[in-house]
């Protein structure tokens, strides 16, 4: 091997190294020719106030109204604003404001699909936070809405429209890692999930995630994202869903669980795994995607490939060092380096994008519907200690 020569032959770990905007082809969306997108954000919460400053951060996109039932979140809410926006407590009055195009919704899971149908009859664009709806009527009648209306519908799993992700899904299509094995997810966490209550009365609102009248739980609030994920790089759903849950260490009048392990099956064989604990954060957020040449591990923001076979890092001479090995992170492998937005802002982008042009979003009704059915799916299976199947009579 000659001096300065990089290590690395196959075709995955040369990729993984650097690969450039050049290289990966588009990785923001182009501006489009001065369309300007007003939005209202209906749920001023941690999450849709944490969106506001993104979206004043991309050109020709403005949010013009904002609504929560709580007064002091809708305050936060329009403080984000850059620009003059109205406030409403009742979101019905919020889509009848004559300037707007579009709405966000990230209010509380339950109502999702009742905002959404509600918003679409109202002539207006879509961005509907995950997990899409609440139970499988609401999602199939969220999905014949969508269909029969003209209007753009994007689902808001951000780590869908990761230029990064979207490089790593595309890599491991082409064979880059051979056949997949199985998958392994978490999303770890250590804390009670709790918000402060200022008044008791406000318990169920305030902490909504807490309560199976309103929420998911930890399947519909984190790991839908990973869900989602493992659809898109199997290009298929699961044909069933095992799993358990408990309320085991925050014994404090919640209803949904403080852990949850969760395994489907899928039809080409791989089987993939989702564990969500509040008690213990150790490697946080990390999905593992195993094949039989190799693995991509990913966190939030970056991936790295760990080769399978003979030796994980072949040696060799690089800037003279014998001996030296290219960019190797212990324990996880060869980082693979894409240049790539912030996901949710990136997630926004798309979404005035595909609006401007009239095209369909890459994380769109059905890719959305797909992972809220599997969160149901998974619901089911713990709570009624059974295994669930994919519902056949539903038209996605």
């Amino acid at each position: 091997m000659k001096r300065r020569e990089f290590v690395v032959k196959s075709g995955l770990a040369s990729a993984a190294v650097a690969t450039s905007a050049t290289a990966m082809g588009q990785i923001i969306q182009k501006e489009s020719a001065n369309e300007t997108l007003n939005i209202g954000v209906i749920g001023t919460g941690d999450r849709g106030s944490g969106l506001i400053p993104l979206i004043n951060q991309i050109p020709n996109f403005n949010v013009v109204a904002c609504c929560d039932v709580l007064p002091f979140r809708l305050e936060k809410g329009l403080a984000k604003v850059e620009g003059k926006a109205q406030g409403y407590k009742d979101y019905r009055k919020l889509l009848e404001q004559p300037d707007l195009d579009a709405v966000l919704v990230a209010t509380p899971f339950n109502t999702h699909s009742k905002i959404a149908l509600d918003a679409l009859d109202a002539g207006l664009h879509v961005y509907c936070e995950k997990t899409l709806a609440k139970g499988f009527d609401g999602i199939q009648n969220l999905v014949n809405k969508v269909k029969a209306s003209d209007k753009i519908f994007q689902t808001g799993h951000q780590y869908h429209s990761s230029r990064l992700y979207t490089y790593v899904v595309d890599m491991i299509k082409k064979g880059e890692i051979g056949k997949i094995a199985a998958i392994e997810c978490q999303w770890n966490r250590n804390g009670d999930w709790r918000r402060s209550v200022p008044d008791p009365k406000l318990e169920r609102l305030i902490n909504w995630r807490m309560y199976r009248e309103f929420s998911g739980g930890l399947v519909a609030e984190l790991c839908s994202h990973q869900i989602d994920f493992s659809n898109w790089v199997l290009g298929e759903t699961p044909e069933k869903v095992m799993g358990v849950g408990g309320i085991d260490y925050w014994k404090d009048g919640r209803e949904t669980y403080d852990n949850i392990h969760l395994l489907y099956s899928y039809p080409s064989g791989v089987r993939a795994k989702f564990t969500c604990l509040t008690s213990n954060a150790m490697n946080d957020y990390k999905i593992r995607v195993m094949g039989d040449q190799g693995t991509v591990i990913m966190d939030y923001a970056r991936a790295w490939y760990y080769p399978e076979g003979k030796k994980n890092k072949e040696m060799g001479e690089v800037d003279g060092v014998a001996g030296a090995t290219l960019k190797w992170d212990e324990g996880k492998g060869y980082p693979i380096e894409v240049d790539h937005e912030d996901p949710s802002k990136q997630a926004l982008l798309d979404f005035r994008e595909s609006v401007a042009n009239n095209t369909e979003p890459i994380s769109n009704i059905t890719t959305g519907a797909n992972a809220a059915v599997c969160v149901q799916m998974g619901l089911d299976a713990m709570h009624n200690e059974k295994i669930v199947r994919w519902k056949s009579d539903l038209d996605l």
